[in-house]
């Protein structure tokens, strides 16, 4: 997984509450066994009608918002099913990042083993980046892991928390295979010295 330590990104709305796991990615498309390829598939029925066409108003069709990789929302995102498919499609279709005042438990918990970091703000102060993304065209922010902190070029500076474990998974570029595997010298040893036994 890599590592992430800062990020300087384009920032896209989506400007709703609740948005659940089978908004984010909808499940016709989870039949696929690979964590890549489900970017296209991201919001599907809000980016796109019954006929494929884009739905013109919906913020990640403008030309505005393309290449992002930071995402602002509202409360409780990530809410409904525990598919670890949402976060894939998120990382698939480029956002590193998610910002909203408050996360579904294991959406939140699934975004930290697939390289996202989610990030928990208050209300006034996402209400405050929803302003800033819509005043601004190509609105960046700056997102630095090791300092906790959120900036941009206007000004901006936000102190945000979070659980120091998280942080070094993130930091360290470690999924739960690759935190097994910084002990796997011990594991090894462990196995050779109980099967000699078991072989004896």
């Amino acid at each position: 997984m890599e590592a992430f330590t800062k990020l300087t990104g384009l920032v896209a709305p989506v400007d709703r509450v609740n948005v659940d796991t089978d908004a984010i990615i909808p499940k016709q498309f989870l039949k696929r066994i690979e964590r890549t390829g489900f970017g296209q598939f991201l919001f599907f029925e809000w980016r796109f009608d019954e006929q494929g066409n884009n739905i013109a108003d919906f913020s990640l069709n403008q030309p505005r918002y393309k290449g992002a990789s930071v995402l602002i929302s509202r409360a409780n995102f990530g809410c409904g099913s525990s598919r670890e498919h949402a976060p894939w499609a998120i990382m698939d279709y480029g956002f590193k990042c998610v910002i909203a005042p408050s996360f579904a438990d294991i959406f939140y918990n699934n975004c930290f083993k697939n390289g996202i970091l989610p990030i928990k703000l208050s209300e006034e102060q996402v209400e405050d980046l929803f302003q800033r993304t819509a005043a601004h065209e190509g609105y960046q922010l700056n997102v630095d892991l090791e300092n906790k902190t959120i900036t941009d070029n206007e000004g901006l500076h936000i102190d945000f928390d979070l659980d120091e474990h998280r942080r070094q998974f993130l930091l360290q570029g470690l999924d739960d295979i690759g935190l097994t595997l910084q002990h796997e010298d011990e594991i090894s040893a462990y196995e050779e010295k109980h099967s000699s036994h078991l072989f004896a």
